[in-house]
């Protein structure tokens, strides 16, 4: 499977330039004009690097890397600067930029920095999805992916299909915010109807089989007016 790369640029000529670029050296590419049309898009798909124009109508790039970061979306980002504004590149990452490249720039310069930053997340320490087996910890319980259960020292807790299906949804893309339609749509199978409200529901129920104190979690924290991201540390955000 392609890396998929998310480019946000107000300019089309741009967007279709690199677009058809990189594309040619086997990427996914899919490009936004804004930071509503963004937030769409990372509802409904997930993405391995994020191009990112600091100017752009509305909300401008900095604004939206900076919120993202507080929203608890790892997401290696790289912003587009004007050719000079040194104050940009160093407020882009001060918010939490992971690289920067002025503009004009060579596409294949781009790719470059590109290709850096994903053997950057490659090596980062942070779990990927869990693999049929594999066993993870959440706290003092490990989630048991081929018994689908959690245990506790000698205690086995089996989970509903709905509860298991959301908890690995959320362990599989740890500090990184995931909305309810979009965990929803992770959650979701044959045995499994769920709705909006019943996400809800569910991470209450595993809140209280989780948590130390389930009105104030430290693994399942809420993102408010989003949904809700995990914590693998526990460590509040």
């Amino acid at each position: 499977m392609s890396d998929r790369i998310l480019i946000v640029d107000d300019d089309l000529e741009i967007r279709t330039l690199l677009t058809r670029y990189l594309s040619e050296q086997g990427l996914t590419v899919r490009a936004v004009e804004n930071g509503v049309a963004m937030r769409r898009l990372m509802e409904r798909e997930t993405f391995d690097v994020l191009i990112l124009d600091i100017m752009l109508p509305g909300e401008d790039g900095l604004s939206l890397c900076a919120k993202l970061r507080a929203e608890g979306f790892y997401l290696p980002t790289l912003m587009l600067t004007a050719k000079g504004q040194d104050i940009d590149r160093i407020i882009g990452i001060e918010v939490g930029a992971d690289d920067y490249l002025p503009k004009p720039f060579n596409p294949r310069e781009l790719y470059a920095r590109i290709k850096s930053l994903l053997r950057r997340q490659a090596y980062a320490k942070i779990p990927g999805t869990p693999e049929r087996g594999e066993q993870i910890p959440i706290g003092h319980f490990i989630l048991d992916c081929q018994q689908r259960a959690l245990k506790n020292a000698d205690e086995t807790i089996n989970l509903t299909t709905g509860e298991f299906a959301l908890l690995n949804a959320l362990v599989s893309h740890p500090l990184k915010a995931q909305s309810r339609d979009r965990l929803l749509e992770l959650s979701r199978n044959r045995d499994n109807e769920v709705s909006d409200r019943s996400i809800d529901v569910q991470i209450r129920r595993l809140r209280k089989i989780l948590e130390d104190n389930p009105a104030d979690p430290k693994f399942i924290q809420t993102v408010w007016g989003f949904g809700y991201v995990f914590v693998p540390t526990g460590e509040k955000r």
